[in-house]
């Protein structure tokens, strides 16, 4: 009797094995999938951006060890090179340079700053030197500079703001409340701001302000402000009168508070007096027009 051998029947057990092995698979794919698909589109990131944040993560990586490879070996100027070519390569490098922050400033004097990085790989930008050239323009108090992937520089300025009018022997400077000089201005385009003047009256700004601080219902009735003799100060109001004050922060803030003390009960400004004289507290001296001697006022 001939002897039957079933040889195909464990190969076809383990052909059906394997399809139900690649379907489970595949299912699982399908589910993995599924749910992937349903986490991402709960993100805010369009597919253009999810493109750019995984090529992103997948250049970063190369990047990252290429520069430990060649620290490795010793090298870290070649190492910061061969990121630069790679980062290049994989277009991360300056095409475009956005600004924001700026009210006043012209922006070109910015560009023009800026734009010495273009086409620089994002790795090889001088992110801070750019930040120090930039504040060093008169109207940047500070600057904020950073990388947008994959081609932009992002400049955010903080502006000065004007305070006030200098006049110097040439020109009418507009000036920060530092004394920061940012430029020239025409006078019928000064506006209300105080002019100030007298040799080094932009660094006396901010004690000026401090002063100036102690009588809030004279500063609207004030129109400049000049520096005399690198000590004191004489004050002159929109009325044509001239109030002379004493040397030292406290006796001309003193001096300054009693004489709108005295305004407040005797309407000085708008009145006859011309000059008040208060460099010698606690007397006062005014000067009328027409009248040869000054009429002195003792008090305290």
């Amino acid at each position: 009797m001939a002897k039957i051998t079933r040889s195909g029947s464990k190969g076809v057990r383990r052909a059906a094995k394997s399809q139900s092995r690649a379907a489970t698979a595949r299912r699982a794919k399908a589910k993995t999938g599924g749910i992937l698909d349903t986490i991402m589109g709960w993100l805010p990131f369009t597919e253009e951006q999810w493109s750019t944040i995984w090529l992103t993560i997948i250049i970063g990586g190369a990047v990252g060890i290429a520069f430990v490879i060649a620290n490795l070996a010793g090298v870290p100027a070649m190492a910061e090179r061969q990121v630069a070519l790679l980062a290049s390569d994989a277009g991360f490098e300056v095409k475009h340079v956005r600004v924001t922050g700026t009210d006043r400033m012209d922006e070109q004097q910015i560009y023009a700053r800026a734009l010495a990085q273009k086409d620089r790989p994002m790795p090889a930008v001088e992110l801070e030197a750019l930040r120090e050239e930039l504040r060093e323009l008169p109207w940047v108090k500070d600057a904020r500079v950073s990388v947008q992937l994959p081609s932009t520089l992002a400049i955010d300025i903080v502006e000065r703001k004007p305070h006030a009018v200098l006049e110097k022997p040439d020109r009418l400077m507009l000036i920060d409340a530092a004394g920061v000089e940012l430029e020239p201005v025409a006078k019928d385009q000064t506006g209300d701001k105080m002019r100030i003047s007298g040799p080094g009256a932009a660094k006396q700004v901010a004690p000026l302000e401090t002063l100036l601080a102690s009588v809030p219902a004279l500063v609207p009735q004030l129109e400049s402000a000049e520096w005399v003799g690198n000590r004191r100060w004489n004050l002159s109001f929109k009325s044509g009168q001239v109030l002379a004050l004493p040397e030292g922060a406290e006796t001309s803030a003193n001096a300054l508070i009693k004489f709108a003390r005295m305004d407040g009960q005797n309407r000085l400004i708008g009145g006859q007096v011309a000059t008040f004289d208060m460099r010698s507290p606690p007397r006062i001296y005014m000067r009328v027009p027409g009248r040869a001697d000054a009429v002195e006022i003792s008090g305290t």
